[in-house]
């Protein structure tokens, strides 16, 4: 059986070197798992939260989006993830939303925005900087990460789900191979009918608005947060033109973005590389969240 697109989604955090990576931080961890952020349609969304303990902060906070074509994986996969950069100084959530065929575009976006406002009002409880959050996806959730960062709240996509009062907006974005422009056919027929029809609601031919509605190239802007992209030069999954793309734009408007083509990498790499990646995420992270 055939592999679907983005299904290899979270294969880089899998294989994130947590040992290596933990022993450099400085703080013990707690974590609080099955968080209520919101709510989406009839459903609780979750999250769950890991942040250094008996520490005073306020410290920067991170939301982690698990990746899957938009209809698999779980914010689990992410749960060493979180302890890593809680270890590192930040409040670090990785999230649920809702998935789908049964939920089509924009609601995982909403669900994401969601999250990110819900960290800001329970700011005090979890000593967070409401000030600076980042926002960190994997190719599906990578996708969703760049929309945090460039879809303000005139592209209509904030939704219902909680805390509506508070911003949806992010102070920086880290891509692992995600799309980010629907409305240039950069796929084959089989990842259109496996990943984007049902996540979409149809063909690119079928549903234009759907897809450029679901595009962050479209509403890259000078207002847009700092964006750092890491892609496989070699990615049949997620065209690497897409990093390339957004960043561009994103350059043009004056807002730093930066692309690390990993070359001859396809979509995800391991044992060297990952750690030279994460390292590259966490240090880009600590210039724009703790300055």
């Amino acid at each position: 059986m055939k592999r679907c697109l983005f299904l290899a989604a979270t294969l880089l955090l899998l294989a994130l070197p947590y040992q290596c990576l933990a022993q450099e931080g400085k703080f013990e961890v707690v974590v609080e798992r099955g968080l209520v952020y919101g709510h989406g349609g009839d459903m609780d969304l979750m999250l769950d939260l890991a942040m250094p303990k008996d520490a005073r902060g306020p410290f920067p906070a991170l939301v982690f989006i698990h990746g899957g074509a938009w209809r698999a994986g779980k914010r689990q996969d992410l749960a060493k993830t979180i302890e890593v950069l809680a270890d590192r100084g930040y409040v670090a959530a990785t999230i649920s939303y809702r998935l789908a065929p049964a939920a089509k575009f924009p609601a995982q976006i909403e669900d994401c925005k969601a999250a990110v406002r819900w960290l800001r009002a329970n700011a005090k409880t979890y000593r967070i900087d409401p000030d600076r959050i980042g926002a960190i996806g994997f190719s599906a959730g990578a996708h969703l990460a760049c929309l945090l960062g460039t879809a303000d709240k005139a592209a209509g996509l904030e939704g219902k789900g909680g805390n509506n009062n508070q911003s949806s907006r992010v102070q920086a974005v880290v891509s692992f191979f995600g799309p980010t422009d629907f409305t240039t056919k950069l796929w084959s027929e089989e990842t259109e009918q496996k990943a984007l029809v049902p996540f979409l609601g149809g063909t690119l031919a079928e549903k234009p608005e759907q897809y450029q509605k679901a595009s962050p190239l479209l509403y890259a802007s000078k207002d847009s947060p700092p964006f750092l992209f890491f892609h496989g030069t070699q990615d049949k999954v997620v065209d690497i033109r897409n990093s390339r793309l957004l960043a561009k734009k994103l350059q043009s408007v004056g807002v730093p973005a930066e692309v690390v083509e990993m070359e001859g990498e396809g979509h995800g790499w391991h044992a060297g590389k990952m750690q030279m990646t994460i390292e590259q995420m966490i240090s880009f992270l600590d210039q724009q969240l703790k300055k």
